[in-house]
């Protein structure tokens, strides 16, 4: 039964909120004394480091595709050009990003700089999408006649150095003296970007509008290509890209996805997700492992993408960041390799592995092995052709003499992310007639289960041990769900146990001695449950990396938290013979319980919440990051619904708030309607 508007005012809410705290106040004399014995027995070890870590790897790796092989040329072309496709249209361009990809942009042109003998450098700015701007420098040799060779010039992960990195103006400056174009262009997050809106695990808070944060990323080298074959020298046969650790990653992407690339040199930049899921220090950044390109290709696959076009792998044997030679070169040959065979061009793929210094370098070694490339495919006539580094350290310049202006403000992730948040979620408030609202109820829980990828998991009991003490019986068990997760949970019951909360906290199992003692004091047996990645079932090594992976081989964080909650709430009410409450501590457990509800019925008899959001907005407002909370960014959720939704598909089931927020109030006003007679 539903109330109607005009009986649920806003002071009754309050006066119910204040009602939850005061029973809160009530029995906390009640629970202090049982503190103590449940934090010992809350804090007892379950599953323990390993277990945690060995079912994620399990899991991703199951689902990341493999490099099938091909019998001829145009089979694999015709592969290659559907990846391609798919790639673009469905994780680079997703969402409200593909409106980027067509918008008009333009690029400014600055002052020009004297370079050093023989070439000069032009500054410039150009949007990747409309408002984001991109600082650039084009080196450009003094004499210059027909059509020449061009290079785009990434950079990684050089901090606030970005493109005024040395070793970077080296190789634009060698590339220059010897007769080429040099493009060399900020990364976001990097130089003159280096602020904290462009930090790239902020890209995740547009996947939660349901715009990929990868389209950033992809616009700001794609805009600089096109920049670079619109000039009048460049010769579009001979465009090469390159560069190193991020920059090898840009590499790679952009040359696999756009066939105007005609040479390429990632250096150092990437490796398999086989590789990452086991070499901790490869599991890379957000844009390295966004949402869903693991469900179409693996890094093996863009390596294949580049036959038969020239192409050189170059990686350090002692890298002390990433991407080892030893173990991330191999499987990315025995991808390529044959697929550089179908076209008869096996020479056309080359590899360079870097010993002095080895480390993680774009040193002059490694730009010796670029120059070489370069003369035998973009100069094979030049028998003068010298691919030794020229020395030009006294032409360095400082970041002050690099600068580029850029229009302010400049539109970054999170200016971006809370622009779109504005106009969502895309849903219509609930209506009031039943058969429509059972409509609406229907159609939000199937399209929520979609964006979540929930799953109606079966969880397999094991009791662990049995302990008692202080009229405490405590059970601690090991929850297998769908063979895939084993969650710790610890069951407490006292002598007044007649009924069930789950309880979910942000802090795990073992923070909830408080919020135990008090339901027990009254009547409720408290099971405290940790879902993957929360509490003993966090993983020490990546705890936010490893959940974005398995983000990236096509299943949500978030929905995996959700579903266990609901198969644990199932099966808590089959062993008590009744439905539970479900009880969260912390913003971001409020989110999966919540989620979990809507999701599942007749188990779940209601919710009580501790310092929940009032909204997902709020995650964008408090700028929250994905190492911050990574199932919260769960992509398009934000854009399918808002919590007072969820709210709707709990109703007539009681959803209380303790200590609410302002936010929580306000954003619960007007859908009173929605909450339960009392």
């Amino acid at each position: 039964m539903f109330v109607t508007r005009a009986q649920w005012a806003i002071p009754r809410f309050r006066t119910l909120v204040m009602l939850a705290i005061a029973a809160g106040a009530a029995s906390a004399s009640l629970a202090a004394d049982a503190d103590d014995v449940l934090a010992a027995l809350l804090k007892h070890e379950i599953v323990g480091d390993e277990l945690p870590l060995a079912e994620v790897q399990r899991f991703v790796e199951r689902r990341i595709p493999k490099m099938q092989t091909w019998a001829t040329a145009q089979e694999w072309q015709a592969e290659a050009a559907r990846l391609r496709r798919a790639v673009l249209d469905n994780i680079v361009f997703r969402g409200a990003a593909a409106a980027w990809r067509d918008a008009a942009t333009s690029v400014e042109w600055l002052e020009t700089i004297e370079g050093g003998p023989g070439y000069r450098i032009k500054k410039l700015r150009y949007q990747a999408l409309p408002g984001m701007w991109i600082p650039g420098l084009l080196y450009e040799p003094e004499k210059i006649a027909g059509r020449v060779p061009a290079v785009l010039n990434v950079n990684g992960h050089a901090g606030p150095v970005g493109k005024q990195y040395p070793p970077k103006q080296l190789r634009c400056i060698n590339l220059a003296k010897r007769g080429m174009l040099a493009l060399n262009i900020e990364w976001v997050g990097m130089g003159q970007l280096s602020t904290g809106g462009f930090a790239h695990a902020r890209m995740n808070q547009l996947d939660l509008c349901g715009a990929s944060g990868l389209a950033p990323f992809y616009l700001n080298m794609k805009r600089g290509l096109d920049l670079l074959l619109s000039l009048e020298h460049t010769d579009p046969q001979r465009v090469a890209v390159t560069g190193l650790s991020g920059g090898g990653w840009q590499t790679i992407v952009l040359s696999a996805l756009d066939t105007r690339v005609s040479l390429s040199n990632p250096v150092a930049g990437y490796s398999s997700f086989f590789t990452r899921a086991r070499q901790f220090k490869d599991l890379g950044d957000s844009e390295q492992t966004p949402n869903d390109l693991a469900t179409l290709v693996d890094y093996t696959h863009l390596t294949a993408m580049l036959a038969p076009r020239p192409t050189l792998l170059t990686y350090n044997s002692k890298d002390n960041c990433c991407f080892e030679s030893g173990y991330a070169l191999p499987p990315l040959l025995d991808a390529a390799q044959p697929t550089f065979a179908l076209f008869d061009r096996a020479a056309s793929l080359r590899w360079h592995v870097n010993d002095d210094p080895g480390t993680h370098n774009f040193d002059v070694d490694n730009r010796q092995a670029l120059y070489r490339m370069i003369g035998d495919f973009f100069f094979p006539d030049r028998a003068d052709f010298d691919a030794r580094e020229i020395a030009s350290d006294d032409e360095i310049k400082t970041a002050e003499q690099l600068d580029v202006a850029l229009p302010t403000p400049n539109q970054d992730f999170h200016s971006l992310a809370l622009a779109l948040s504005r106009d969502l979620p895309r849903i219509d408030d609930p209506p009031p007639a039943p058969a429509a609202a059972t409509r609406w109820r229907a159609e939000l829980t199937s399209r929520l289960r979609k964006v979540v990828r929930a799953k109606d998991s079966t969880v397999t009991a094991t009791e662990v041990e049995r302990d008692s003490r202080a009229d405490v019986t405590a059970i601690q068990w090991r929850l297998l769900v769908d063979a895939d997760w084993t969650l710790p949970a610890v069951e407490l019951a006292g002598p007044r146990a007649q009924r069930t909360a789950l309880v979910v906290a942000d802090g795990g199992r073992a923070t909830v001695a408080g919020p135990a003692a008090r339901l027990m004091a009254d009547g409720y047996r408290v099971i405290a449950l940790d879902p993957a990645f929360v509490g003993e079932a966090r993983l020490r090594v990546g705890p936010w990396l490893f959940p974005v992976l398995v983000a990236a081989v096509g299943e949500r964080p978030l929905g995996i938290q959700a579903s266990q909650i609901a198969a644990a709430a199932r099966w808590a009410a089959e062993r008590h013979g009744g439905p539970v409450t479900l009880v969260s501590i912390g913003p971001r457990s409020g989110v999966r319980v919540q989620l979990a509800a809507a999701l599942e019925g007749d188990a779940i008899a209601g919710l009580e919440l501790h310092d929940a959001l009032g909204s997902l907005k709020e995650a964008l407002e408090r700028d929250w990051t994905v190492s911050d909370a990574p199932e919260m960014f769960c992509f398009g959720l934000l854009e399918c619904c808002d919590l007072r939704h969820l709210a709707a598909l709990v109703s007539p089931r009681p959803v209380r708030f303790v200590n609410p927020s302002e936010r929580v109030q306000r954003e619960l006003q007007g859908w009173a309607e929605w909450s339960p007679a009392n």
